[in-house]
């Protein structure tokens, strides 16, 4: 739905209604990811052995990162690409030679 199709349908007094409900009980991905890294790291916890890992884990150990990367990323060449598509053809055709014997 886009933003002039959300205004015709909705009056600005509920859209200022949900946007407060929304502050008050927010929904979506990053509230989930919350709630399932709380279950993640409680049973984590349960089953840690605290002489190999003394600090017990944190939701955040099991949320996944969303950071933009700082890093620019080099695209790759055709020939990088032809070069990763051949090894992975003398990967698969020496894993099938293994299997066929």
């Amino acid at each position: 739905m886009t933003v002039q199709e959300l205004l015709s349908r909705v009056s600005s007094r509920e859209l200022a209604e949900w946007i407060a409900f929304f502050e008050l009980e927010p929904w979506g991905t990053e509230v989930e990811d919350w709630r399932a890294g709380l279950i993640a790291s409680t049973i984590a916890n349960a089953n840690r052995d605290q002489k190999r890992r003394r600090r017990p884990y944190e939701p955040q150990d099991f949320i996944p990162r969303r950071d933009v990367p700082t890093k620019q990323i080099e695209e790759q060449s055709v020939e990088d690409q032809i070069a990763i598509v051949e090894m992975w053809a003398r990967i698969l055709s020496a894993a099938n030679q293994e299997g066929g014997r």
